[in-house]
């Protein structure tokens, strides 16, 4: 396939897959009407792409057995990410949910400094003040402490956290093919949900009586989910990192057009400045690996 051809489609699979990010949340909140809740519907629609399709990656699962304890890790934090996402935006306005999924910057930053000992440059400082700083504008309320204000801002946050980690978790795992670290992530959250499931069985009381129509979204969901994780894995692999972080940012433009136009959300300027802070430290974060990178290929 020519260069400019393979480019073009790596940069439409991470338009694809941001966007329906952008999307997902309504889906599973037309479920959680239906009576399936976030644990129930998150563990579904990942066991689907598990079933239907991690019987093809296992050659490259067997052939990363070494790093069982690194791809645990990254399958429980990235579990964590997508499960806390969906009862996230079932909870709480969307936009401000991702915003706060959105400092993932700032912990990556971190996360790098001690996991894979990258020293702090100008642009990290940049990244994790401007990320910060927009947070705190965002949560400013007069006499209170700049803080998430419910459980969903703190899901949104928790999950934006173990975003970064898995992020972090996956450079870590240079060597493991696609395949491997795909599998692993829909197990991590399939385990998560299992968990979550023991102690709400209620939340599977919908299977009783649950419609064909029920039954056909919960599908709809996984295969998009799925669809999801080798776009991204097609893209990021093709695309450098600094414009692959400007792709994905499309998401939060797509989830506040949908927001205004299907659940009637609006943000206010103080969430606007905030929201500009935060898309701006995510900007910041990839110049700054681009700079390490760099950094390395000198040494």
């Amino acid at each position: 396939m020519p260069i400019p051809l393979q480019r073009t489609l790596a940069i439409a699979s991470l338009v694809y897959a941001a966007t329906l990010w952008g999307l997902v949340w309504y889906p599973y909140r037309l479920l959680d009407q239906a009576g399936v809740g976030g644990i129930a519907s998150g563990f579904f629609s990942y066991a689907t792409p598990l079933l239907l399709l991690g019987w093809l990656h296992g050659r490259a699962l067997r052939a990363a057995r070494g790093h069982w304890l690194w791809l645990t890790a990254l399958g429980l934090a990235a579990g964590w990410t997508n499960l806390a996402y969906v009862l996230a935006v079932l909870e709480g306005e969307v936009v401000r949910v991702l915003l706060l999924f959105y400092l993932s910057p700032l912990w990556t930053v971190l996360f790098s400094r001690f996991l894979l000992h990258e020293k702090l440059n100008r642009a990290g400082w940049a990244v994790m003040t401007l990320a910060a700083g927009g947070a705190l504008v965002m949560l400013w309320q007069p006499g209170e402490w700049p803080l998430p204000g419910h459980r969903a801002e703190w899901l949104g946050l928790s999950a934006g956290v173990m975003f970064a980690a898995s992020n972090v978790i996956s450079r870590h795992l240079d060597g493991v093919t696609e395949g491997a670290k795909a599998v692993s992530i829909w197990m991590g959250v399939v385990v998560l949900a299992v968990i979550g499931l023991a102690l709400k069985p209620a939340e599977l009381d919908f299977m009783a009586d649950a419609g064909m129509q029920t039954w056909l979204l919960l599908l709809g969901v996984g295969l998009a989910i799925g669809s999801m994780t080798y776009a991204v894995q097609y893209g990021l692999a093709r695309v450098p990192a600094n414009q692959a972080i400007v792709i994905f940012l499309s998401e939060l433009v797509v989830a506040a057009i949908a927001a205004y136009f299907l659940s009637d959300e609006r943000m206010g300027v103080q969430e606007w400045i905030g929201a500009v802070m935060i898309i701006t430290a995510s900007l910041f974060s990839g110049h700054m690996e681009d700079d390490q990178l760099k950094g390395k290929q000198r040494v």
